[in-house]
């Protein structure tokens, strides 16, 4: 994972496993960009969906990319 995100241009960050709050949360607290995990399979669908509305998803494997939702509209 590590090189992955090298490769990528991404600084990377650990998530903390002692803490209590999910790990969507821990990504909005840090203001990450992308998030780089094993696999897909690694969080269930709804924790992937929880990610991909505050950042980019990569997989190492299979290589994966998911992107983050676009939400339009907002700011009227």
């Amino acid at each position: 994972m590590s090189r992955l995100a090298q490769r990528l241009g991404y600084r990377v960050v650990w998530a903390d496993v002692r803490s209590v709050l999910p790990v969507v949360d821990q990504v909005r607290n840090t203001g990450a960009a992308v998030v780089v995990m094993p696999s897909p399979y690694h969080v269930d669908p709804l924790v992937l969906n929880r990610l991909m509305e505050v950042v980019d998803v990569e997989t190492v494997l299979p290589r994966l990319s998911f992107a983050r939702w676009v939400v339009f509209g907002l700011g009227r």
